[in-house]
């Protein structure tokens, strides 16, 4: 297999329906992009980039789109100087064609992450209107990395955040497995019902609604050290997150409500530095990879479920260090899992249209899909 994907050499491993070659190809190979790392839809033909300095760039979703509109730009409050902070997350409200509502997930110039409600202009719909931001949560982040950033709205109708433990290395100060601190988590909470004081709710079914020992309501499950990229099955709805490993393993978990993912007890399936590795309780992943210095941080992917027969139902996800790109069975005990490419990206998430379509964003301005010729 020959490495590097820019001139789309790589050697593939899937075939199409017809026995053609599995490629990838620019997307939109008239547009670049300033360090994208989330790529979204409204519903409609347009395609939503997030660049990591703050800027939301808005475009049609056409190979021949030659020129992309700011859509949002809160580049003053974002601080990007950290290689994992910056403008991480983007989503649009299940009834954005009614509410015009959209959410993003940021780290402001005092270090802390901002989840925010915007509202688009009244006048045009392909601008947003900075100044309407309502500020539902904000945490502080001990350390420039680990930030998570992903924010995604469920099956159920409530959003989902995908918060680190808070950075440096080997989880410090126990965020993981610490259910007062909404670090190392994933969040679920309720935008539609605010409630006292709150700029959001709490669902009834969170794992620690209502309870009275001090653990944060918001978290519906633990246990993460960098949760980068999760994403819902459109079929099944199951919630597919790829978790960055610390030294050995990176790996891939489906989030259940209440589940703790073990860090920093556990490192995929290995004991972490613990004097007591009690695994009592804790869900194992779904599927992990050797962390070798080559494969070092995986970026979550998708369950594709659109036009390339022979990838329908297969989760395909990437490692940011290497620029490998695999396909795992999302339905297995013993899953298989397929190298697709080995590429010189640096891809940092995959998204997809309102047609279902699975793109990828690359650190380096491009933006990628998978293509049968």
């Amino acid at each position: 297999m020959t490495s590097g994907c820019e001139d789309n050499s790589n050697a593939p491993i899937f075939s199409g329906p017809d026995g053609d070659s599995l490629q990838i190809v620019e997307a939109f190979p008239l547009l670049d992009f300033n360090r994208p790392v989330d790529l979204q839809n409204n519903g409609d033909a347009n395609l939503f980039v997030v660049e990591q300095r703050g800027v939301v760039q808005v475009f049609r979703s056409d190979p021949d789109t030659e020129n992309t509109n700011i859509f949002l730009d809160i580049t003053s409050v974002v601080d990007d100087r950290d290689k994992e902070e910056g403008l991480l997350g983007l989503a649009f409200h299940p009834d954005y064609s009614q509410n015009r509502y959209f959410y993003t997930n940021y780290t402001t110039s005092s270090g802390t992450t901002r989840i925010s409600r915007f509202e688009v202009d009244a006048q045009n719909p392909l601008v947003a209107a900075p100044s309407s931001e309502l500020v539902l949560l904000e945490f502080t982040q001990p350390f420039g990395n680990h930030n998570g950033g992903q924010l995604a709205f469920g099956p159920d109708g409530y959003l989902y955040i995908a918060v680190g433990d808070g950075g440096s290395g080997g989880d410090p100060q126990g965020h993981g497995q610490n259910t007062s601190t909404l670090l190392g988590s994933i969040l679920r909470i309720d935008v539609d019902n605010p409630s006292g004081n709150l700029n959001y709710g709490i669902p009834t079914d969170n794992p620690f609604a209502g309870n009275q020992s001090g653990a944060r309501e918001e978290i519906f499950a633990y246990g993460l050290r960098n949760p980068w990229r999760m994403s819902f099955d459109i079929e099944t709805g199951l919630l597919w997150t790829g978790d960055v490993g610390q030294n050995e393993f990176e790996e891939i978990d489906i989030i259940e409500n209440g589940g703790n993912y073990g860090w920093r007890i556990m490192e995929a399936f290995d004991c972490f530095q613990s004097a007591n590795c009690d695994q009592s309780g804790l869900i194992k992943p779904y599927y992990h990879y050797k962390n070798d210095n080559i494969n070092a941080s995986i970026t979550g992917g998708i369950v594709y479920r659109s036009s390339i027969v022979s990838l329908t139902g297969w989760y395909v996800y990437a490692d940011y260090a290497s620029g490998r790109i695999w396909a795992l069975e999302s339905v297995s005990t013993t899953p298989e899992n397929l190298l697709l490419f080995d590429s010189n990206l640096r891809i940092t998430s995959f998204g997809r249209d309102n047609l279902g379509e699975v793109y990828f964003c690359s650190h380096g301005g491009k933006i990628y899909k998978f293509s049968v010729e």
